[in-house]
């Protein structure tokens, strides 16, 4: 087939593209470059493809191979473009997000933090990078213990609790604070914003 190399590098991207949910946690600081790279892949396979269908309208679509390939190619990638995590929404697959915290830092950088009905949560930081920390909870009363935690890339120690407050500022999308303590001797803490908040105490 004379557009074997264009079909299996397109199926490879759109491979890797549907599949971040998977990979783009363990990067860390190579998520710049990889999505950099991705992105100019993305670029770069769009440009080919549509100069196929333009060489198709001068040859009046003679190539039939070459027609079906560019077309099928570009709506595929304006699919991902319109869809940039993937297609499937793995989030959702892996559990309903009962509460969903976030924050955001200096740099734009984002923390985001959700506790799933399966008693499972994954907290996903942005900045320079992707972190993912992975693990489950338990509700005692109004407390939330953090277990079997899974430590991302460059995440050293995680909370081993954290309570549900006001939070310290009024807002529409904001409904309360999550308050997050490495230990029993940390007074601070540290606050996420809940903009969702559907869990039971039991």
């Amino acid at each position: 087939m004379k557009y074997k190399w264009l079909i299996i590098s397109t199926t490879a991207f759109l491979f890797i593209v549907n599949t971040t949910y998977f990979w783009e946690g363990k990067l860390g600081g190579w998520a710049v470059p990889v999505f950099t790279f991705l992105f100019i892949s993305y670029v770069v396979l769009f440009a080919i493809s549509l100069r196929q269908l333009i060489l198709s309208f001068k040859e009046k679509f003679r190539d039939r191979q070459r027609v079906t390939v560019s077309i099928s190619l570009i709506l595929l990638l304006v699919l991902t473009g319109f869809k940039p995590s993937g297609i499937i929404d793995f989030d959702k697959l892996s559990g309903k997000d009962l509460l969903i915290a976030k924050r955001e830092g200096a740099a734009n950088c984002m923390t985001i933090l959700k506790l799933k009905d399966n008693n499972t949560f994954v907290e996903k930081s942005v900045c320079f990078g992707v972190t993912e920390v992975k693990g489950s909870y338990e509700i005692k009363g109004d407390t939330i213990f953090f277990k079997n935690v899974s430590l991302g890339r460059s995440t050293e120690k995680y909370y081993l609790y954290a309570v549900v407050r006001p939070a310290s500022f009024q807002s529409e999308k904001i409904i309360g604070a999550l308050m997050r303590y490495k230990d029993k001797a940390d007074l601070e803490g540290h606050e996420l914003w809940i903009v969702k908040n559907e869990l039971k105490n039991e």
